[in-house]
Parts: C-alpha cells; sequence; structure tokens
C-alpha cells in the first residue's frame, strides 16, 4: 500500500461518476438529431468510448496502489444534456480529486479523463 492520504469512496465514486457519464453520453449519442448532430454524434461516440477506457485504467492504478479492490457504489443514472453532464463531471472531479490521491500518476489519470471532458466540449460547442 502506497504511504499517502487517500479517499476510497471518492475514488469509487469518481469510477461510477464517470460510468454514469458513459451511459448518457451513449443515449445522447444515438439521440443526436438536426443541424450540427453529425458532429455531436461522432464527439459523443468518442467520449463515451474512451471515458470507460480512462475510468478503468483510474481504478486499476488506484487499486494496485491500495493493495484493495474498490467498493463501487450504486448510482442513479441523471438525465442531462451532454455539456451540462460535462460541466458536473469537470465540477465534481476538480472539487475533490485533492481528497482522493496526491500522487502524480494517480493524478495523471485524473488529468486524462478531464482532458477527456474538456476536449469533447470544445467538440460539441464549436464543432457543428
Amino acid at each position: 500500500m502506497a504511504d499517502c492520504k487517500h479517499d476510497d469512496g471518492k475514488a469509487a465514486l469518481l469510477v461510477m461518476k464517470c460510468f454514469n457519464a458513459r451511459t448518457q453520453a451513449h443515449v445522447l449519442h444515438l439521440a443526436a438529431k438536426g443541424p450540427g448532430s453529425f458532429a455531436e454524434h461522432m464527439a459523443l461516440g468518442a467520449f463515451y468510448t474512451e471515458i470507460g477506457e480512462l475510468a478503468d485504467s483510474f481504478a486499476e492504478a488506484y487499486q494496485g496502489m491500495c493493495g484493495e479492490l474498490l467498493k463501487l457504489p450504486a448510482v442513479s443514472i441523471k438525465a442531462q444534456a451532454a455539456i451540462p453532464m460535462l460541466d458536473d463531471l469537470e465540477a465534481w472531479i476538480e472539487n475533490n480529486r485533492q481528497a482522493i490521491c496526491e500522487m502524480s500518476n494517480i493524478q495523471n489519470e485524473i488529468d486524462s479523463i478531464v482532458t477527456l471532458v474538456q476536449s469533447t466540449r470544445y467538440k460539441l460547442k464549436f464543432l457543428k
């Protein structure tokens, strides 16, 4: 086990929030229609494919650091439009990232998730 302060509950919740965002993005990806819908469809398709992989990579690194499996909580899906969903996920991460774990490799995993969120937001806002 790494000798650092960490919060297993928040780490597990991050994984579940990413899985939740993956499901929401997949639904929105399939529902995209109208002007700009192809760009939205593609951006959300890339997001739901990548966010699951990033959440998995974070969970594996975190569990390897701690030497224990995370207890993943049940969370209900909150239906939202794409940009508010991304905004909420990023805000939660930024408010909780230091409590999750301060180790640089774990922060790098979190950074990858934030980068995907920000890149997807850019594509949804500006690529029509």
